[in-house]
């Protein structure tokens, strides 16, 4: 493998703070949980057979503190595919469904609120004549083309940008864009700086303050190294498009649980596709546009997309 001059610095980088950690001793870096961990490889400089042995001390780790038995697996990118998601506003009600879904499935924290996905709200006043066409739970009695208020439910999580501006502020290259469009973390190389969280212009990124807290009997065992194990604490976490499913055919925990059908992921690189078809044929909007950061989460309006 090639490493580039960026890669370099980054393991020098990492380097450094390693042995500085290192010189501390080891009841201090026991002390952080994170003593092991310290000492890997990055994730993109391990092998296959290097990782093996990671995937199985973090199994074993798991049964150790929860007593139960998972499998972390490694699925790497499909050749070819570049996963998007997409929303139609218009069918989203706020139910929060995906919310929980994404919760249980990434195993987030059941004491302090985490979620990866944000519900908030919109307000936008349109001509009548447009909403009629739009929905079919009118109850204005205003026959005239006077712009009403609607509100839309408008969830937000990791945008998975393709310029996106938390990959190059992290000094140790813990955070990186995979070539199927994921923006991932390599969470036993992130220093919980949190100079990612504070560049993400869409609030995608969650400081972990402590392990997850999750019932041993809520775990989900199907698991990924760059997505849903348990992460230690200090470190910064986020949505990766459920990668240990989306890469093994399935989609994300999101839509498969949205009861209104307002999600759609799939590839952007197939042109025959849902996903691009559904683009081609609706005007469709990205969040803060003008930021430059080309967002690969479209939101859109109309019934029956």
């Amino acid at each position: 493998m090639t490493t580039s001059r960026t890669d370099a610095n980054a393991t020098s980088r990492r380097g450094f703070l390693v042995g500085a950690a290192a010189a501390l001793g080891a009841s201090t870096l026991a002390a952080c949980g994170r003593d092991e961990a310290w000492f890997r490889k990055h994730y993109r400089q391990m092998s296959p057979d290097e990782l093996a042995p990671v995937l199985t001390a973090l199994e074993a780790e798991t049964f150790a503190t929860h007593g139960a038995r998972v499998q972390i697996a490694d699925p790497r990118p499909i050749p070819g595919v570049h996963f998007a998601h997409a929303l139609n506003l218009s069918l989203c009600d706020g139910c929060g469904a995906c919310v929980e879904a994404c919760r249980v499935e990434n195993n987030q924290d059941r004491t302090d609120g985490l979620s990866y996905i944000r519900l908030e709200t919109l307000s936008l006043a349109r001509p009548l004549a447009d909403l009629a066409r739009e929905t079919t739970d009118e109850t204005s009695d205003n026959t005239d083309d006077t712009p009403q208020p609607r509100i839309f439910h408008l969830p937000v999580s990791c945008q998975h940008c393709a310029e996106p501006p938390c990959v190059p502020v992290c000094p140790v290259g813990a955070t990186w864009r995979e070539p199927d469009g994921i923006v991932v973390v390599d969470y036993d190389w992130c220093i919980g700086c949190r100079y990612c969280e504070v560049a993400c212009p869409y609030g995608a990124r969650h400081f972990n303050w402590g392990r997850p807290v999750v019932p041993t009997s809520t775990l989900n065992p199907d698991q990924g190294y760059l997505s849903n194990r348990l992460r230690p604490r200090g470190v910064v976490e986020k949505c990766t498009n459920c990668l240990h499913r989306s890469r093994e055919g399935r989609f994300p925990a999101c839509v498969e649980a949205c009861p209104t059908g307002a999600r759609v992921f799939g590839d952007l690189a197939d042109p025959a596709g849902a996903l691009r078809q559904l683009l081609a044929t609706h005007p469709v909007h990205v969040l803060k546009e003008e930021l430059g950061t080309r967002p690969t989460f479209f939101y859109f309006l109309g019934v029956g997309a």
